[in-house]
């Protein structure tokens, strides 16, 4: 029987980036997969802010950018109204087209240089844990194997295996439409679509048949990602395989023609079927990414959401296989990420109800289109949608506790960084500020967990306390003085990072 101290069931984003996250934190990990080839087809296609933001916070954003097409602005609900992306308070205000295949390949590579083995071809069939670890029945090409683990994560989708063993209800909203997508190329001309939005230039809407298709060109010459949707429609067979002539007709239906549909390179089908899983964390069995929650893709949350969710992880099971994290900082994954999933979950079924052209909807539309003209509601979603606005409940006063932390450019006696340098080994860091750089020592009982940076401010920042205490994935956990609010510092670093070192 092997032994390893984490097991990550799914090999797509999720599974690979906290299969990175857990190599950082000097975790053994092993991670199965059971494609027996990465799936060559991309789901998703961009990544957001918050997501760009926490690639850099590990020194991996680099490969990410290069020659990567950058989107200044968004949409909610394909409504005339577009979403503003460079009033973000972000050093990345703009979406990154950068498909699923290409991140999971990115990541994939990562993990591999940083320790991870990857397995695959191998599924998860048998699932059992107890006070001290956990089992995991592996069926791979030469049979079925044990694994020991103190820790199992299930990444493995939207029907994952791992949620099923383990028990875990994952309740939701039944379909109210059908989709039919494709990738391809049209040899005809495409009509200009009315209403459809600021990222949809072509396609046609039918309000009287409570349906519309749209063509989005993507970033290979020629290609489009084709939608058909119908509301009040739902699929007798969600996985049967979508053929050719099934898409022709579906034009056909909405717009009279099929526009010389050709050199199609993947079809499939969508619903807006959304659920979460009832508990994120269920003994030594946790749950990240869409084996986690499901939704609808408007706006592109899926894939970023799951990569947010591997970063909240990671560094807090790599704290509990070192014994200085406990089941409080373990439950906080659930407690922190399920909030975050209910929200977006709710925002995507708001846009599934937008997008209906259903006339008696039309009022309800106009509003919204309205509303987003509005810069403080245009912030409000473009922050939701882009996951720089989470905020986790944490103890403490200050008004950044619980957010992401600036990336400020730090002046230090060495350099002039930015903030987001000093977490590429995955520690935590105490920044000290101005004059709390003389209390520096705050952190030395912590030192093989919580790097110290002293510094001033490159730039004024009213938001900023005399000192942060910010966890490894970027969120501040404490902030104020460090000399005045020792005993609060103290206890911030014992709830975060465990018992100081003797």
């Amino acid at each position: 029987m092997d032994d390893v101290d984490v097991v990550v069931v799914g090999g797509g984003p999720a599974g690979t980036m906290l299969a990175c996250e857990l190599r950082l934190a000097g975790v053994r990990t092993l991670v199965v997969e059971r494609m027996t080839e990465p799936f060559g087809h991309a789901k998703a296609l961009g990544l957001h802010a918050r997501t760009i933001e926490e690639f850099e916070l590990r020194g991996a954003h680099e490969d990410l950018l290069d020659g990567a097409p950058k989107l200044r602005g968004g949409h909610f609900a394909s409504l005339p109204s577009p979403l503003v992306y460079e009033v973000l308070d972000s050093r990345h205000p703009y979406g990154l087209y950068r498909t699923q295949v290409e991140v999971e390949e990115l990541l994939t590579a990562r993990a591999r240089r940083l320790g991870a083995e990857i397995r695959r071809g191998h599924e998860l069939v048998r699932l059992e844990q107890d006070d001290t670890g956990v089992t995991a029945g592996i069926r791979g090409p030469d049979g079925e194997y044990q694994i020991r683990s103190r820790y199992l994560v299930g990444c493995d989708g939207g029907r994952s295996t791992t949620r099923k063993l383990a028990g875990i209800e994952f309740p939701g909203q039944e379909p109210s439409l059908a989709v039919l997508l494709a990738d391809a190329k049209f040899s005809g001309e495409l009509p200009v679509g009315e209403g459809m939005g600021p990222l949809r230039p072509y396609g046609v809407v039918r309000p009287e048949k409570r349906a519309w298709f749209s063509a989005v060109p993507l970033f290979e010459p020629g290609l489009h990602r084709v939608m058909v949707f119908w509301y009040g429609r739902t699929f007798p067979d969600r996985r049967a395989p979508v053929t050719e002539q099934e898409m022709r007709a579906a034009l056909v239906d909405i717009a009279g023609s099929d526009f010389g549909l050709c050199d199609i390179e993947w079809l499939t089908r969508l619903t807006d079927s959304s659920r979460q899983a009832e508990q994120y964390r269920r003994g030594r069995v946790f749950l990240a990414g869409d084996a986690a929650h499901v939704t609808f893709p408007a706006g592109g949350p899926g894939m970023n959401m799951g990569l947010q969710d591997s970063m909240n992880l990671g560094w807090k099971l790599g704290a509990a296989v070192h014994g200085w994290g406990g089941d409080a900082l373990l439950d906080s994954y659930h407690s922190e990420r399920h909030p975050v999933g209910e929200l977006v979950l709710r925002n995507t079924r708001l846009q599934v109800v937008l997008l209906d052209p259903d006339p008696n909807l039309r009022a309800l539309r106009d509003t919204f289109t309205d509303l987003l003209r509005m810069p403080q509601v245009n912030r409000y979603f473009a922050g939701l949608g882009v996951a720089l606005d989470i905020e986790y409940d944490l103890p403490g006063a200050h008004p950044m506790i619980g957010r992401r932390m600036p990336d400020v450019p730090l002046v230090t006696p060495e350099s002039r960084r930015y903030l987001s340098e000093y977490f590429h080994c995955g520690h935590g860091v105490l920044v000290m500020l101005g004059r709390a750089a003389g209390a520096s020592d705050a952190g030395t009982a912590w030192k093989d967990r919580v790097d110290v940076v002293t510094g001033t401010a490159a730039e004024p920042d009213d938001r900023l306390a005399n000192a942060f205490l910010v966890r490894p994935d970027g969120y501040v956990c404490w902030a104020g003085d460090p000399v005045a609010e020792a005993a609060e510092l103290r206890a911030a670093l014992e709830t975060w990072f465990g018992a100081p070192l003797r």
